[in-house]
């Protein structure tokens, strides 16, 4: 866990400074806000790093390691934002929880992998065993449905094993060849290739899913706690504005954004980092301006699961 604490007004971006450190300001509640360590934690790497180099706090990010500890801050009323699948942030949102969809910070970052150079075109993958982690869960059932949408019965066509339960032991598994085929995402597909170099992509499911729905995949979510919006909307603003300016600035500087994300302890060195960037779907784009995509989305998982997105369509009010 990667707690940065921050201490002045939003506004004071990537460049600016805070003014003058010795006038005495008077202290604020935090904000909080709560992210993954991962691509979403990525993006923000430059949002972050200014943020770290104030001295009073206003806000901080909090970095996790799990979608379920995000989950429990916005619970125990500890994250004023949040990211999380969008699956998850679906559910939350249809049980009751106060949060609002403000953007899709990361897109589709998941991977069919492994080293089996015969698979060239879906047809290949017949009777073949994959490894995918969590049944019934986002890769899982993506998965399934790309499977569904090329002409291979997930149920009959395909071995899909669920032996490996995290992302991390099945990634393990596949640099160990122990599994020969798995479904993971960047950064551990950057992670698994720094392992074994006789492991490569053989389908990018982003790419698969656009050619079928017309739309990349809105992976991830960013969160506001409702009542935000309508006590600071300026902070909400502050906050996308600067997360959306740090996405950007790692896509044009991914040597300098790579030095970054190693330097804050989200990928172990900066190697990795460079090679993942490319791979991990950092694009910031709000939610009012995408929102019948990202309901196309969640449309495709309520048809496969319904419990995988809270058993119901999330209705207007989820988004901002």
């Amino acid at each position: 866990m990667r707690i940065i604490p921050v201490l002045c007004i939003l506004s004071v971006f990537l460049f600016e400074s805070c003014g003058n450190r010795s006038e005495k300001k008077v202290h604020q509640p935090a904000f909080t806000i709560a992210t993954l360590k991962g691509p979403s934690s990525m993006g923000m790497i430059k949002f972050i790093d200014s943020l770290d180099h104030v001295e009073e706090a206003e806000i901080r990010v909090e970095i996790v390691n799990e979608p379920i500890q995000v989950r429990k801050m916005m619970l125990d009323k500890k994250a004023d934002f949040a990211v999380l699948p969008t699956t998850m942030a679906a559910i939350t949102y249809n049980k009751g929880m106060d949060y609002r969809l403000i953007a899709i910070p990361v897109w589709g970052t998941l991977f069919l992998f492994g080293n089996d150079s015969t698979i060239t075109r879906w047809e290949d993958l017949r009777y073949k065993k994959v490894y995918v982690m969590a049944r019934g869960m986002t890769p899982d059932v993506l998965f399934q449905y790309l499977l569904q949408k090329n002409g291979i019965d997930p149920q009959k066509d395909i071995i899909l094993d669920y032996s490996f339960p995290t992302h991390i032991d099945l990634a393990n598994a596949v640099a160990a060849g122990r599994a020969e085929l798995g479904v993971i995402s960047e950064p551990l597909v950057s992670l698994v290739i720094q392992k074994n170099k006789q492991v490569s992509a053989i389908f990018d499911l982003n790419r698969e899913w656009e050619k079928i729905q017309g739309s990349p995949i809105a992976q991830t979510a960013l969160l506001v706690r409702a009542d935000i919006i309508e006590t600071n909307p300026q902070l909400v603003e502050e906050v996308l504005n600067n997360y959306e300016r740090s996405s950007l600035w790692v896509n044009q500087n991914p040597d300098s954004a790579a030095v970054l994300i190693a330097l804050y302890g989200i990928l172990p060195n900066a190697e990795v980092a460079l090679s993942a960037i490319s791979g991990s779907g950092l694009n910031f784009v709000r939610a009012r301006d995408i929102r019948s995509q990202i309901a196309d989305y969640l449309n495709v998982f309520y048809n496969m699961n319904p419990l995988i997105i809270g058993e119901k369509m999330p209705d207007e009010t989820f988004y901002y």
